[in-house]
């Protein structure tokens, strides 16, 4: 049994949900038949196994240290990284031109999966990485992208995005940092950066960081920001490296989890001149590192539902193997053990973590179809409404698996008792790495205001009406199936109730009243989506079994879909009844009750 993924699951996702064979129609994607890709993801399981899985333990416990103003990592990240680079991985999703394999989002994601389940310290690198290079690829000039991009995509340099500020947190229309034009496209870059992931490290010849600031004399707030190439070693016309570029470690944050990632505060032209390259143009800096962000915000999401699995997988061994107690009907304590996945409260917590971490799964899965679908668009329009219900999504894809993974990662630690919460065990760590990735990329209630305050109305709400059309067809198809009458009725009603509250809280005029329970309407808004998306699954694994195959992981699934349905959905009218109420029970408490 392999602890970093479940090919079954995936195949089945990948070819009997999703339709990724039918990619290889497109000229793009040609190339990608089911056969090609499963080579492909065995080569990435065997690399991912075989060196990202060794050294998790290792590279969690022996944190980066901070010495004579350096980062130093575990001596087995950088290996580890290249092997990952070599294989052709950290560029696959880019065009041949780049040296890349051109692969769909889906097939990426599946590969990149793998190494995260197996180790997500060492893989951050290499999603900040891809991230800063399909920035540059998107917005750079061709200048820029050839000085950037083929050391960035061999792995040679790593990337970073620097964004937050200590007196900022998220609130970027807050940033200091500045960056004083001095000809020829290129700009001083001061100011400092906090929370920045990758920011120093010793594993690299060079660091892109892709850096928001502020040139003087812009329009106020998040309107004037820019968006500067600005690498850790200044890099000559002809590509080669020249002088430090003046940005200073000022210190390591000390993590709870992901402990392998260096995160950094870091000082720009604190002592000397630090040179950033401006991309695009002055004051348009936000509108370009949405799309990293956007990225890195389906990335996390994704990395968290790669902990979820790996807490799954790890123990639903466990529970296999491991002897302890006996039935409620068996009194004689001379009788023998059983193993711990025959009592109940057990296999409740393992199929509240299936259903979690697969439907997670699902959900980011879909959005890397929707990438493929963008890319292959017949039509300009078409590709706007993709782009419109990726949009809508994404602030779900990235809050979702960061709260309900971290509850599956919650449940394998229960399961092992004792055991769970020691380091003698992974499982303790898969938590502590997921219990990052609520605040990684926006805490979770900005994706619940960005969710109910802007992305339900963009464009006359068409997202939205995008997205209840699609679940209308599930509708539609499922419903001819008796086995799913009880599901197809309860999510018609729930479609019917987010219609109804959305409705009332996306009106104009939207006050602070209205967004209280916007996280609330984020959890419910994601209950349903992945609910759905559990349908979808349901459906799949019906027509399997209706071909006359009949095997205990299709029936797994059709009860993995019923759980979800009856354990959780059940959860979302109350949600979503206090968020149409307009409930101001948070929102009246004042500070000074709280004393």
């Amino acid at each position: 049994m392999s602890l970093i993924t479940d090919r079954a699951s995936l195949d089945f996702l990948l070819f009997d949900v999703l339709s990724m064979q039918a990619l290889q129609q497109s000229e793009r994607f040609s190339a990608f038949d089911r056969d090609t890709a499963t080579a492909i993801l065995d080569t990435a399981q065997k690399i991912a196994e075989d060196v990202y899985l060794p050294c998790a333990a290792e590279v969690d416990a022996q944190e980066p240290e901070f010495v004579d103003g350096k980062a130093i990592t575990h001596p087995k990240v950088g290996p580890a990284l290249k092997e990952y680079c070599e294989a052709g991985f950290l560029a696959a999703g880019f065009d041949e031109s780049f040296g890349g394999m051109g692969a769909p989002s889906m097939l990426k994601t599946a590969i990149d999966g793998m190494f995260s389940c197996a180790n997500t310290s060492i893989q951050s690198y290499a999603m900040l990485t891809q991230g800063a290079a399909n920035l540059i690829n998107t917005f750079g000039t061709e200048q820029q992208k050839s000085l950037f991009l083929p050391p960035m995509l061999e792995g040679r340099w790593l990337g970073t995005m620097c964004l937050s500020e200590p007196q900022a947190g998220s609130s970027l229309a807050d940033i200091r940092t500045r960056a004083e034009p001095i000809g020829d496209g290129r700009y001083k870059i001061t100011g400092t950066k906090m929370w920045i992931s990758g920011g120093e490290q010793d594993i690299s010849e060079n660091i892109v960081n892709m850096v928001l600031a502020k040139v003087p004399g812009g329009p106020p707030g998040v309107k004037g920001i820019s968006l500067f190439i600005t690498p850790k070693m200044r890099v000559h016309d002809d590509g080669s490296l020249g002088d430090p570029n003046n940005i200073t470690l000022a210190g390591l944050n000390h993590k709870l989890g992901n402990r392998a990632t260096t995160n950094t505060l870091l000082n720009f032209g604190e002592k000397g001149d630090c040179i950033g390259w401006l991309v695009g143009q002055e004051h348009h800096g936000l509108a370009y590192m949405f799309q990293m962000m956007n990225e890195a915000r389906i990335a996390v999401g994704h990395g968290a539902s790669m902990l979820g699995l790996a807490g799954y997988l790890y123990s639903l061994q466990y529970a296999k193997e491991r002897p302890q107690g006996r039935r409620p009907s068996e009194k004689d304590p001379d009788s023998p053990q059983i193993p711990l996945i025959e009592h109940a409260d057990v296999r409740r917590l393992l199929l509240a973590q299936k259903a979690f971490t697969e439907g997670a799964m699902a959900l980011i899965f879909y959005c890397a179809q929707l990438v493929d679908e963008i890319a292959i668009a017949p039509s300009k329009e078409e590709a706007q409404r993709v782009e419109l219900l990726l949009d809508l999504l994404t602030p779900m894809a990235k809050s979702w698996p960061s709260e309900y993974c971290l509850e599956a990662n919650k449940h394998a630690i229960q399961i092992l008792g004792g055991y769970g919460y020691t380091r003698d065990y992974p499982v303790e760590r898969f938590y502590r790495d997921n219990r990052l990735n609520p605040i990684h990329e926006g805490a979770h209630a900005i994706h619940g205001i960005d969710l109910l305050g802007r992305k339900v109305r963009v464009a006359g709400g068409a997202a939205f009406q995008t997205f209840i059309e699609l679940v209308s067809e599930t509708l539609d198809e499922a419903q001819s199936h008796t086995e799913l009458a009880a599901e197809c009725a309860q999510l018609s009603a729930l479609r019917d109730t987010l219609i109804d509250t959305t409705q009332t809280l996306a009106d104009p005029g939207q006050g602070e009243r209205e967004l209280a329970n916007a996280t609330l309407y984020l959890d419910a808004f994601g209950h349903i989506t992945v609910g759905w998306l559990w349908l979808r699954q349901g459906l799949a694994a019906l027509k399997r079994q209706t071909g006359g195959e009949e095997t205990p992981f299709l029936s797994g699934k059709l009860q993995t879909m019923r759980y979800f349905y009856r354990y959780e959905l059940v959860k979302v009218p109350p949600m979503l009844g206090l968020c149409k109420a307009t409930d101001d029970t948070c929102l009246a408490m004042t500070a000074q009750q709280y004393l």
